[in-house]
């Protein structure tokens, strides 16, 4: 979590604090399931919260993007078509600013879901003419709709709101899930 100096504009700090409660939320919402959650303060790359169970044996690495439950998509950036693997999850925060009316929304995707359906919506993106019929150009823009709203580019996370329970399988699924090493997967 980047600390922004005090004459930061005020939109900056708004999005910065909101991102951080968003985390310390979803972490209060593991210890209240039973976790030992532990946020990193953005000393750990790709991992927000790292969470094990009480006997320290099992872990999900935990990646958070908080948006605003009033709008209709979350900002997830080019690094939501990567797969980390079995044990890493994105939870999309939803967290109402103070004296706003509205629940906290969570939704809790794997990060191979995300990464399938996200990359894939992009690819059709740019393979779809844009007005004028010229070719989108790439970028690193990646977004995904939020119930009920939907996107005709944004994959819809429709289905992964309070899905607690994927993380609930990763943390008991016997034999225990095994991360490989990042360069595991290329050819030797």
């Amino acid at each position: 979590m980047a600390t922004l100096p005090e004459d930061a504009p005020a939109t900056e700090r708004d999005k910065s604090h909101r991102g951080n409660a968003g985390q310390f939320f979803v972490a209060g919402e593991l210890c209240r399931r039973g976790y030992a959650a532990v946020v990193t303060l953005g000393n750990t790359p790709n991992t927000d919260i790292l969470c094990s169970n009480r006997a320290g044996t099992r872990f999900v690495h935990i990646q958070v993007k908080t948006y605003d439950p009033r709008k209709p998509t979350c900002s997830v950036g080019v690094k939501a078509e990567r797969t980390f693997g079995p044990n890493f999850f994105w939870v999309l925060a939803g967290i109402p600013g103070p004296g706003a009316d509205g629940d906290f929304r969570y939704f809790v995707i794997p990060s191979a879901e995300m990464a399938q359906n996200v990359s894939a919506k992009h690819r059709r993106w740019l393979a779809t003419p844009g007005k004028g019929g010229i070719a989108h150009k790439d970028n690193r823009v990646r977004a995904v709709s939020i119930p009920p709203f939907s996107r005709d580019y944004f994959w819809s996370v429709d289905g992964y709101e309070d899905r607690w329970d994927l993380i609930d399988t990763a943390m008991t699924c016997d034999p225990p899930i095994v991360i490989l090493p990042a360069d595991a997967s290329k050819p030797t």
